[in-house]
């Protein structure tokens, strides 16, 4: 097996790409399809990334999935069969490192435990460990502090989760993301059984026990007052009633796996995909006494494998990674041959139209030309607006910068919370804060909602190199949701950017010059052979970009004033000037 020499290139096809969950637009992805249908939407997209709530899932707004069958609430075969009339390809996640406690072959491991074929499909958290860990009051094996200090924590405590097996032993699982146990209310009837227990004893108990669940307090403590004989066999029939939610780990060690990583792509494939996101990849490779996180050669190795098995289907994977720029780690991906998220974009068109200057911005154009780098790039997306990828990196003990130095990403960051952003970020066991994670706004907020910028920053967007993804409330003009922010509990600052649209919404919306403006654009970067050419770099002055892409006798120009955000757009084709925008 390869162990992550250079994999031959995969050619992003061209063209825009549509960015949505199936319920963003109306209730259902039918409703997208009508719109895309409409004459004002005709030939602007080429592509659909449909966020995973297309499938079955249960938690984090999709990414936690059950099974890869299409969602019958939310998506129909004749959903996919009118857009593929439109000859609209899509994207689809395969969430590579974890799958829902609710998905099939978990709850086949909760029920039949060690009998379960599905025994090795997850990671058994003491068996992973078993010569390299130490053996706590709770029950599961700790690594030792060498190999421990090399896990990457993305919860407090150890990523486990313990679960009842039908024997009644707890085992822990590995679970790096979420995780929840919840009781279910014990009705008299289930306690019955109990020897020597009567109706009325059966009644009194049931409201006891109820009483401590609902209250969340630690069964291990309840006091039963005059039936503290009957504590365990309570607690043993509490505990067989116990659920749970959370995303669990894969053992991609298991031939099982895989086999079901190729079931999948397969499935996906049949959707009508043509590009994977791999999610949540650099979590999968795990090895004792190496970071939990991106390790090598072993990433490396699953990930060639993965190509392998995408390239049966005619389907492009790539990974999806966040790092800081002077990490180096998307140069790292992309000279492997796999396209990358443009991450770095977002950031440095805030910086761009704020500054009034093109520096920054044209560096990292001039890396992907010279780099030959293959990009999917954005302006907003189902996650927050990226500000850590754009920072420097200490490696080793040698600084290495970043797209922008500390000052500038900054006031990147502190003119998007002006304006309402929320912010995550990443702290040290200490209590510091060690880096900004991501930033939570539209993009229309996060530009003072200036029609103008937003405008701007499309038309720069569509003229980069790489596949163009709009996210649909950008397309609107949406503004940051307060109130669904406030609603959503702790990871609720994603919420700000996730507003579904109703129809008479977006009926109102296509009315808006920002909107019609947006379309036009879109349309000419979707059709015009010019972008399927060569990209130039025209020298201007600081506050000035001027970039022109050309094909054949085809081309294209976007002349930019970064300073009062003018702008034109010329189209040319062998006939002559086919089309010309100017927003001044």
């Amino acid at each position: 097996m390869s162990t992550g020499t250079k994999g031959s290139q995969q050619s992003l096809p061209n063209g825009v790409m549509l960015n949505a969950y199936p319920d963003s637009i109306g209730r259902r992805l039918s409703d997208t399809v009508a719109l895309l249908q409409r004459p004002e939407l005709e030939k602007t997209f080429a592509l659909f990334y449909i966020l995973p709530t297309f499938f079955n899932s249960d938690l984090d707004r999709g990414f936690s999935v059950i099974d890869y069958d299409h969602n019958p609430d939310l998506v129909s075969r004749e959903d996919l069969e009118e857009l593929s009339r439109l000859e609209i390809n899509f994207k689809f996640d395969l969430v590579l490192n974890h799958l829902s406690v609710r998905s099939p072959q978990f709850q086949d491991l909760l029920q039949h435990g060690d009998g379960s074929e599905y025994r090795d499909f997850f990671i058994d958290w003491n068996a992973f460990w078993a010569e390299h860990g130490e053996p706590t009051e709770d029950g599961h094996l700790m690594p030792k502090p060498e190999y421990l200090e090399k896990l990457f924590m993305r919860k407090p405590g150890a990523p486990i989760l313990k679960v009842r097996f039908p024997d009644g032993s707890e085992r822990p699982y590995w679970n790096t993301f979420y995780q929840e146990i919840r009781y279910q209310e014990v009705a008299p009837a289930d306690l019955r059984d109990i020897d020597g227990l009567s109706d009325g004893d059966a009644e009194m108990l049931a409201g006891m026990v109820n009483a401590a669940i609902r209250e969340k307090a630690d069964l291990s403590a309840l006091d039963l007052n005059g039936y503290a004989s009957l504590k365990d066999r309570v607690i043993s029939i509490v505990e067989q009633k116990r659920d749970y939610l959370g995303q669990m780990d894969l053992n991609a060690r298991s031939e099982k796996v895989w086999h079901f990583y190729d079931e999948t792509l397969r499935k996906l494939r049949d959707y009508g995909a043509k590009i994977i996101r791999l999610d949540a990849f650099a979590y999968l490779h795990k090895e004792p006494g190496e970071v939990n996180f991106f390790n090598r050669p072993g990433t490396w190795s699953y990930l060639d494998r993965l190509r392998g098995l995408a390239e049966k289907y005619d389907l492009i994977v790539f990974p999806e990674i966040h790092a800081e720029y002077g990490s180096g780690l998307h140069e790292e991906v992309a000279g492997k041959g796999f396209p990358i998220y443009d991450f770095f974009f977002p950031g440095l068109v805030i910086d761009a139209l704020e500054r009034g200057a093109s520096d920054h911005l044209l560096h990292w154009i001039g890396e992907i030309q010279a780099k030959s780098i293959q990009t999917i790039n954005m302006l907003g997306c189902h996650d927050g607006i990226p500000v850590l990828d754009l920072g420097g990196k200490q490696i080793n003990g040698t600084a290495r910068s970043g797209l922008l130095d500390e000052a500038h990403v900054e006031a990147v960051m502190s003119r998007i919370i002006e304006r309402g952003g929320r912010v995550k970020s990443l702290y040290g066991p200490d209590g510091k804060k060690i880096s900004y994670y991501q930033v939570n706004a539209t993009f229309f907020s996060a530009l003072g909602e200036d029609e103008r910028k937003l405008l701007l920053a499309r038309a720069i967007q569509l003229f980069m190199p790489g596949i163009p993804q709009v996210w649909y409330l950008d397309l609107f003009a949406g503004k940051n949701d307060y109130a669904a922010a406030d609603r959503g509990g702790p990871a609720g600052h994603k919420e700000i950017n996730r507003t579904n649209l109703s129809l008479e919404q977006v009926e109102e919306c296509l009315q808006k010059p920002v909107v019609q403006d947006q379309l036009k654009l879109i349309r000419l970067r979707n059709t015009s052979p010019a972008f399927q050419g060569r990209l130039e770099i025209i020298p201007s002055e600081a506050h000035l970009l001027h970039l022109s892409w050309s094909h054949d006798d085809h081309r294209a120009t976007l002349r930019a004033d970064l300073r009062d955000h003018s702008f034109s757009v010329e189209h040319l084709t062998p006939s002559g000037l086919q089309d010309r925008f100017v927003f001044d």
